[in-house]
């Protein structure tokens, strides 16, 4: 059995059991969360989709951990007018474990 759901603006296809890595929650490490915009649902075959989610159906996930993804580099050059800028950044990420899905 598995699920599309919205996490955050981004659809997931989870399944029980399964870690992953969505954007920083505003949860505490540990802690449970709901996610309520499932858009589909296989269960063995039996698709049901949803215009746009499935009423009553919820994701269950345990809020693992929060790090910090890999840095990303962004370098911007003008040729011939010595123009170089180098800027970087880093994501923050939630680490979460499917623990039920309701459907």
């Amino acid at each position: 059995m598995y699920v599309v759901v919205d996490i955050q603006g981004q659809q997931f296809k989870v399944q029980e059991g399964q870690k992953l890595f969505v954007h920083r929650l505003k949860a505490e490490e540990g802690s449970e969360v709901e996610f309520e915009k499932v858009m589909l649902v296989d269960n063995d075959g039996n698709v049901t989709v949803g215009t746009p989610v499935i009423e009553g159906a919820k994701v269950v996930a345990e809020v693992l951990s929060h790090v910090k993804g890999d840095k990303v580099l962004v370098f911007k050059k003008k040729r011939r007018k010595g123009y170089q800028k180098l800027n970087g950044h880093r994501q923050q990420f939630s680490q979460i474990q499917v623990k039920e899905i309701i459907a």
